[in-house]
C-alpha cells in the first residue's frame, strides 16, 4: 500500500536512491554511533497486547528487536524509503514476527493511521535518528504524538548537540552528518515542550553520552 502524497515523491526519490545499496551494510555500520537506541527499546516497556508503532522504521532492526522484547505486543512501522522496506520485511521475517507485523510505506509528516494499518492510534511510539533525516520534522514529532492513545507515551533518540564534547568533534561529526542529509535537530527540547503543553502531556527530556545523543518522552 502507498501512501505518499506527490509532495513527498521528491524525498522519497532521495531516500531510496541513497539506501538502495546502503540498507545492506547499513545495520552494521551504524551500531557503533546511534547510541541509545537500546535503551530506548527496553524505555518502552509495551503492554501485552499493546500496540507499537516505529516512525522511520528503517531496516526493521529496532522493531525486530522490539517484536523479541516484547513478545505479545502487535507492531506497526512505516517509512517513506521503498527500498528500506525491503530490508525491514526480512529482519522482521527472521525475527519471526511477520504474523503481528504491518509494514507500510507512507510520510512521517503526514498519515492517517486508520487508512493506514486500520488503527486509530497506538500504545507506543518511538523514533530513533530519523527527525535529524526529516526535512518537516516539526510536522513529524506532532503527528507522532497525535497517534499516541490516552496512557500512551512517545519515545525518541536522536543527534543532540554535542554540547558537553570538544568543539572539534563536534564540528567533525556534524560535517560528517551531512553527507548523509542528517541534521540534529537543535530546537528539539523546546519543540517537543510546547508539543507536550498542548496535550497536557508529561514531558522529560535528558542528554545522552555528553550530548551526543538527546532522548525524550512524552506521556499523554
Amino acid at each position: 500500500m502507498d501512501r505518499i502524497g506527490a509532495a513527498s515523491e521528491r524525498h522519497a526519490g532521495a531516500m531510496d536512491a541513497q539506501y538502495a545499496l546502503q540498507r545492506h551494510v547499513y545495520d552494521i555500520t551504524r551500531k557503533y554511533y546511534l547510541l541509545g537506541r537500546d535503551r530506548l527499546i527496553r524505555d518502552l516497556a509495551a503492554p501485552a497486547g499493546g500496540s507499537v508503532l516505529e516512525i522511520g522504521v528503517g531496516t526493521g532492526r529496532n522493531l525486530a528487536l522490539v517484536a523479541r522484547q516484547y513478545p505479545q505486543a502487535r507492531l506497526f512501522g512505516l517509512d517513506i524509503s521503498a527500498e528500506m522496506l525491503k530490508s525491514a520485511q526480512r529482519n522482521i521475517l527472521h525475527a519471526g514476527a511477520q504474523s503481528r507485523t504491518l509494514l507500510e510505506r507512507a510520510d512521517a509528516a503526514r498519515f492517517d493511521p486508520q487508512a493506514l494499518f486500520g488503527e486509530p492510534g497506538f500504545d507506543r511510539v518511538y523514533i530513533s535518528y530519523s527527525l535529524s533525516m526529516i526535512p518537516q520534522w516539526e510536522a513529524a514529532l506532532a503527528q507522532a504524538l497525535s497517534v499516541v492513545e490516552p496512557g500512551g507515551s512517545l519515545h525518541i533518540v536522536d543527534f543532540g548537540q554535542q554540547e558537553r564534547l570538544p568543539s572539534w568533534f563536534r564540528a567533525a561529526l556534524q560535517g560528517w552528518l551531512g553527507r548523509f542529509h542528517v541534521t540534529p535537530r537543535e530546537p528539539l527540547f523546546a519543540v517537543a515542550h510546547g508539543l507536550a503543553a498542548t496535550y497536557g502531556a508529561d514531558l522529560s527530556c535528558r542528554a545522552l553520552y555528553r550530548g551526543y545523543a538527546w532522548s525524550l518522552t512524552i506521556r499523554r
